[in-house]
């Protein structure tokens, strides 16, 4: 019997064994995340993520999830500006990236019950019940999963008629010029970066090849219509080197 493979960055591996792969990158890096996202994007990240609440544009008594977002960047920009009157579960497979999240709320004075809620989850495999979200986001986890599809399938279940689904996860450059800066950029510098910061370059050589292999934009939003979400667009951010793809559940 074929053994079905997948991709880990540029190598194929079983598919049973990409998340136990994915996750022992994140019990890494956890500690040095949030510092390495900021020198990787040069800070930019912080204004794509920008982009992504203002898509969302939460409001007072929603329901967000948001997936993959172990250590509460999406989440604390939610908090701030609903004032605390939105609920937010964050949901993530990793522990450890979890648990560094937990960290950074209490950093912030945010106590459990202060709007904010933390869950262990596959976002393949949600525990949460059928039609329970309003919303949901997931910034540069999706291209972690497994199985794309099911993720996609997995964010539609859970919301509620009408609910929102956003992704905000690196792409395909659009601009002519631009992909080889950004080549040289993502193969040179970052491994390097990821050596001497995070003390892990395998780890960010592994973020990089990911990017790579991950569907362009018309393949995404093609997968989220297979999902049976409606009404995708896809917003380029940075000539694409990052893009913001969301649709509805009808």
């Amino acid at each position: 019997m074929a053994v079905v493979t997948t991709h880990f960055g540029f190598r194929d591996v079983p598919a049973g064994e990409k998340a136990g792969l994915v996750g022992d990158v994140f019990r890494r890096v956890a500690r040095r995340y949030d510092l390495m996202n900021d020198l990787m994007s040069l800070g930019v990240h912080r204004l794509w993520k920008a982009a992504l609440l203002d898509r969302l544009a939460p409001r007072a008594g929603e329901r967000v999830l948001d997936l993959a977002g172990g250590t509460g960047d999406i989440a604390f920009a939610i908090h701030r500006a609903t004032a605390g009157a939105a609920r937010i579960l964050v949901c993530d497979i990793n522990e450890a990236m979890l648990g560094r999240g937990v960290d950074r709320a209490a950093e912030r004075g945010l106590l459990p019950g202060a709007g904010l809620a933390w869950l262990a989850g596959d976002a393949e495999a949600l525990p949460l019940a059928d039609a329970s979200v309003d919303a949901v986001t997931i910034a540069f986890g999706l291209r972690n999963v497994t199985y794309v599809d099911r993720a996609l399938a997995e964010a539609r279940r859970v919301l509620v008629p009408g609910g929102r689904f956003f992704c905000l996860e690196f792409s395909r450059v659009v601009l002519p010029g631009l992909d080889k800066v950004y080549d040289a950029w993502s193969f040179g510098a970052l491994p390097r970066l990821g050596a001497v910061v995070a003390r892990d370059r395998a780890a960010y050589e592994y973020l990089v090849e990911s990017i790579r292999r991950f569907p362009p934009q018309e393949e995404l939003l093609a997968l989220m219509a297979d999902a049976g979400i409606a009404r995708c667009r896809v917003q380029n951010l940075s000539g694409g080197i990052a893009a913001i793809h969301s649709g509805w559940r009808l």
